[in-house]
């Protein structure tokens, strides 16, 4: 198999990314979910998601759709296209899986695959974080990661537009 058709393997529909968490389930594997947009891929989000990783042995990612990142960030936004940015961040070894979500939210996701961990940024209050309920009720752990300073998409942006 080809290196870039292994990548793109890690890219799930809902359908089949429900089949593969049973498979990780029935190897009693721990899975971890995060989400975003992850634009312009950048240290703060390597960090970010490697350390999401850390925390089980399955990193799933919720990558929002083009519209859902438009209606989120802004007409101008996002920079990349959802393809482009689910074959980025599947060509990281500590990822898993994405799979895309089109809702303002990744609620129906975090329902659908149940995570055992779902970790977000330290900027949300741990019962604000869309699918607390859903995890807590199920015995899983609601994790928060701290940022790192200085590393944004918008920054990024911002830097480009000064140029």
């Amino acid at each position: 198999m080809k290196k870039l058709d292994i990548i793109k393997s890690k890219i799930f529909i809902s359908e089949s990314i429900e089949r593969q968490v049973a498979i990780w389930r029935f190897a009693e594997k721990k899975v971890v979910f995060t989400n975003g947009c992850f634009d312009i891929l950048h240290l703060g989000h390597i960090e970010y998601l490697s350390k999401a990783a850390d925390f089980g042995n399955i990193l799933i990612i919720g990558l929002n759709t083009d519209n859902s990142a438009r209606r989120l960030k802004g007409i101008h936004r996002p920079i990349n296209d959802e393809n482009s940015r689910a074959i980025v961040l599947a060509s990281l070894s500590f990822v898993n899986a994405i799979i895309l979500f089109d809702e303002d939210t990744p609620y129906n996701l975090i329902r659908l695959i149940q995570p055992d961990i779902l970790v977000k940024g330290s900027d949300y209050k741990i019962e604000d974080i869309v699918g607390y309920d859903i995890v807590s009720n199920n015995g899983g752990e609601i994790i928060t990661i701290d940022f790192l300073p200085g590393y944004s998409t918008s920054l990024i942006e911002e830097k480009i537009k000064a140029i």
